[in-house]
C-alpha cells in the first residue's frame, strides 16, 4: 500500500489502484455518536438510529515507523487526534488498522473511492441484487422476510401480520466484504452493525457502529485470484463427501411413514444419496405450519426403530439425516439439564434464562461463549445424540436469532455478538464433526453465516424462499445468493427444492417443482423439502410426471457426478466455488457482467435455469472467448451472441464450452 502525500492530503494506492483520496475539503473519514433503537420480532429486525454527531476529520498528520504510516485525523488544524491510522502492508495485500480513537465515538463513516461503471458483489449471500452498485445494504444477520419487496401483496401481508415481510437487503447472511470489478477486495474486521453504501458516483461509504479492528484490502489482476485470496483469509470447505454424488438427498417429515414413501420415490428411479426426516425430533403444529419440537433427541414414538433403520438404510447406500439449532424449547428434556449447569444467556435485567418467543413455542438459548455450554452441546448433543446415534448430516438451522441485549457468559455485548453468532454456531457444529473424526464425512448445511463461517460450515443452503418464481423471494433469488456468496469463500451451495416459505394462500405448482429441480441438477447438492405447510403443498411423489421429471434429473446430477467431484476438489484447493458468474471467466467480455439469473457450472457448462413461470424458451448470452455446445441438441454456437433456444420441461438451458475436456461426459446429457 503506498502512501502519497500532498499539500492538502493524501491517497492511499493498493496495486495501482487509488483506493482512499483524502482531501482537507473533501475528508474520507468520518466520526460521530448515534443512539439505535432496535426491536426483534420472531427474527426480524426494525433499527433505526438517531445521529447525534457526524464530525468530518479533514486534518491528517502522517508518520513513518518500523514499516507502516500513521495517520493521525483530526477536526480542527493542530487539535488533538480523534482516530489515527495505522497503515501496512505490501502492493497486493495491505491492512488499515485503528489506534487512539475518542472512547466517546461509537459510530464511524469512510469513504472509498469509485469510479464511473465500477460493479460490486458480495456483502455475504445476497438474494436480490448480485451487482450492489447504486444501493445500500446494512450487515446485520435476520431472517430475510417473506416476499422481501415492498411492493407485492405478499410483502405486505407478511409486513401486517408481524413486520416479516423484509426488504432486498434482509439476508441471513451478511458480510462486511465486496469485491470491485477494479479487481480489488475489501473487508471490514468488526462484527458490529455496518453497511454499505454503494449509491453515490465518486465514493462507497462504509458505515460502522464502532471502530473496527481493522480494514483489510486486497489487489489482484484477475478475479479468479480475489477469490482465491477470500478463501485464504475466511477458509475453506472440504471435499464433498463420496456420498453426496450418487443422487438426491430427499427431505420427508411424516414420521415412520417417510420410509415408505421413499422407497416408492427409488422405485420411480430417482437416484437417491440420503433422507433427511427433520422431525427426526418429534413436530409440533402451530399457525404457521408444521414445526419441529426442539429438544434434539431421537423421537421414538415418531419414529419408532429408526436406530436400527439407519444401518440398514446405509447399507443400501442412503443416508439419514437430521436437523438441530442452537435453541432448546423449555418444554423439552434438555432446557432444564441447560438451565441447572448454567449453560444459557441470561435477561439483561435479571439471573434468569432469556427467553425467545419462535411462534407460539418459547426456547432459551444456549450460551456458546461459556467453554463449558459450547463442549456440551458438541458432545452430548451432537456427538453422541446425533454423529453416534448414526447421522450423516442435518440441517444446522437458525443463527441469526440472538437478541442484541443478551447478557453472555463471556460478557460480550450483544450488539457484537449479534452478527458473530452464526459464526460461532458453525464452529459448534464443526468442532463436534471432528471430535468423531467425520470432517469430510458428515455434512451439515447452514443458512446463517457471517465472517469466518467459511471455515466452519461445508455446504450452505438458501435459507426459506417462497414457494413460487418471484424476483425477489423465490426460485432466482438462490442463483444470486449462490453467486454472491460464492465470491467470498463459499464453495457449495444449494437450496430447498420447492422453496419453503408457503403463506397467505401461496403454495406450489408443478412447473415450479419442476424448474427448481432442473436447477439443482447443476448445484453442488439436490435436496428437496416438504415446506413449512406440506398438506397444502404439492409433494415430489403426488403427481407421476413431477416425480418422473425429477427422478430423470437426479440421473443428470449424478451423470455429472466426475464433473462435480473435480469442481469439488478445485474447490478445496482454491477457492474457487462450484457455480461461478458469468465473468470469473471471461472478464474481457462487457455482457458477461450483465446476467445474474445464469451461471457457470464450473468453468465448462453455462446454465441459464427457467425462472419465469410459464416460459417455454429463454434466451441466452453466450460469452465471447469460445465456442458453446447446446447439450440437449447438440447444436454449435458461436460465443459473444445471444441465443434462444426451447426449453421444454425437462431440458433447461444448458450449454458446454467447445473443447472441454469433459466433452464426452457433457454429449452423454443428450441420451438421460
Amino acid at each position: 500500500m503506498r502512501l502519497i502525500e500532498h499539500a492538502d492530503g493524501f491517497d492511499l494506492v493498493l496495486g495501482g489502484r487509488t483506493l482512499v483520496r483524502h482531501r482537507t475539503d473533501a475528508p474520507f473519514a468520518f466520526v460521530g455518536h448515534g443512539d439505535p433503537t432496535i426491536r426483534m420480532n420472531k427474527g426480524h429486525f426494525r433499527i433505526d438510529d438517531y445521529v447525534e454527531a457526524r464530525v468530518p476529520l479533514p486534518h491528517a498528520a502522517v508518520t513513518r515507523a518500523e514499516g507502516a504510516a500513521h495517520i493521525a485525523l483530526s477536526a480542527a488544524a493542530g487539535g488533538p487526534a480523534a482516530l489515527t491510522l495505522v497503515v501496512s502492508g505490501d502492493e497486493a495485500d495491505a491492512a488499515i488498522g485503528f489506534s487512539g480513537a475518542d472512547p466517546a465515538i461509537n459510530r464511524l463513516w469512510l469513504r472509498v473511492a469509485a469510479e464511473g461503471g465500477e460493479r460490486v458483489w458480495g456483502g455475504g449471500e445476497q438474494m436480490s441484487y448480485f451487482d450492489m452498485r447504486g444501493r445500500r445494504f446494512p450487515m446485520w444477520t435476520s431472517e430475510p422476510g417473506n416476499g422481501r419487496d415492498k411492493s407485492t401483496l405478499l410483502t405486505f401481508k407478511a409486513d401486517r401480520a408481524g413486520g416479516g415481510g423484509g426488504d432486498y437487503y434482509n439476508t441471513n447472511y451478511p458480510q462486511p466484504t465486496y469485491l470491485s470489478s477494479r479487481r480489488y477486495a475489501l473487508h471490514v474486521e468488526t462484527t458490529a452493525y455496518s453497511a454499505f453504501d454503494f449509491r453515490h458516483d465518486g465514493f462507497h461509504e462504509i458505515e460502522v457502529w464502532a471502530v473496527p479492528e481493522r480494514i483489510e484490502l486486497w489487489a489482484r489482476d484477475s478475479y479468479a485470484g480475489l477469490v482465491t485470496a477470500m478463501a485464504d483469509r475466511f477458509g475453506r470447505q472440504p471435499v464433498l463427501p463420496d456420498w453426496v454424488l450418487k443422487g438426491a438427498i430427499i427431505g420427508l417429515k411424516q414420521g415412520d411413514a417417510s420410509f415408505a414413501r421413499l422407497q416408492a420415490i427409488r422405485d420411480a428411479g430417482a437416484a437417491v444419496s440420503g433422507v433427511w426426516c427433520e422431525d427426526w425430533v418429534g413436530l409440533r403444529v402451530t399457525s404457521f405450519g408444521k414445526r419441529l419440537f426442539w429438544d434434539w433427541k431421537w423421537n421414538p414414538e415418531r419414529y419408532p426403530g429408526l436406530d436400527a433403520k439407519i444401518p440398514r438404510l446405509a447399507a443400501e447406500g442412503v443416508r439419514f439425516l437430521g436437523y438441530v439449532n442452537p435453541y432448546l424449547c423449555v418444554d423439552g428434556s434438555l432446557y432444564p439439564v441447560a438451565e441447572k449447569a448454567g449453560y444459557l444467556a441470561l435477561r439483561p435485567d435479571a439471573d434468569a434464562p432469556y427467553i425467545v418467543d419462535f411462534g407460539e413455542f418459547d426456547c432459551g438459548i444456549v450460551d456458546f461463549t461459556n467453554p463449558a455450554a459450547m463442549a456440551w452441546f458438541e458432545e452430548a448433543v451432537i456427538g453422541r445424540n446425533m454423529i453416534d446415534f448414526g447421522l450423516s448430516g442435518w440441517m444446522a438451522d437458525f443463527g441469526e436469532y440472538l437478541p442484541h441485549d443478551v447478557r453472555l457468559h463471556s460478557g460480550l455485548d450483544g450488539m457484537l455478538a449479534h452478527n458473530a453468532w452464526p459464526t460461532i454456531w458453525g464452529q459448534v457444529n464443526a468442532e463436534a464433526v471432528a471430535s468423531r473424526g467425520k470432517t469430510g464425512e458428515v455434512l451439515f448445511f447452514m443458512r446463517a453465516g457471517f465472517s469466518g463461517v467459511q471455515r466452519y460450515c461445508p455446504l450452505l443452503w438458501a435459507g426459506d424462499q417462497s414457494v413460487d418464481f418471484t424476483r425477489h423471494d423465490g426460485l432466482q433469488t438462490v442463483i444470486c445468493g449462490a453467486l454472491s456468496s460464492g465470491l467470498l469463500g463459499n464453495a457449495y451451495h444449494h437450496s430447498d427444492i420447492g422453496g419453503y416459505t408457503s403463506l397467505f394462500g401461496n403454495v406450489r405448482t408443478a412447473e415450479l417443482l419442476q424448474r427448481w429441480t432442473e436447477m439443482a441438477a447443476f448445484t453442488p447438492v439436490m435436496r428437496s423439502h416438504e415446506g413449512n405447510r406440506p398438506d397444502d403443498n404439492l409433494q415430489l411423489d403426488q403427481d407421476p410426471e413431477v416425480l418422473a421429471h425429477f427422478a430423470r434429473m437426479t440421473r443428470v446430477y449424478v451423470h455429472l457426478a466426475p464433473y462435480l467431484a473435480g469442481l469439488s476438489r478445485e474447490a478445496h484447493a482454491s477457492g474457487l466455488p462450484v457455480q461461478r458468474p458469468v465473468f470469473l471467466h471471461f472478464e474481457d467480455d462487457p455482457r458477461a457482467y450483465e446476467t445474474q439469473t445464469a451461471y457457470l457450472y464450473g468453468p465448462d457448462l453455462l446454465v441459464a435455469p427457467v425462472v419465469e413461470a410459464g416460459a417455454t424458451t429463454r434466451s441466452v448470452y453466450l460469452p465471447s472467448g469460445a465456442g458453446w455446445t447446446h447439450v440437449w441438441s447438440g447444436a454449435h454456437y458461436a460465443g459473444g451472441a445471444e441465443v434462444e433456444v426451447a426449453a421444454p420441461l425437462g431440458r433447461p438451458p444448458v450449454f458446454a464450452r467447445q473443447g472441454s475436456s469433459h466433452a464426452d461426459l457433457f454429449a452423454g446429457l443428450a441420451h438421460l
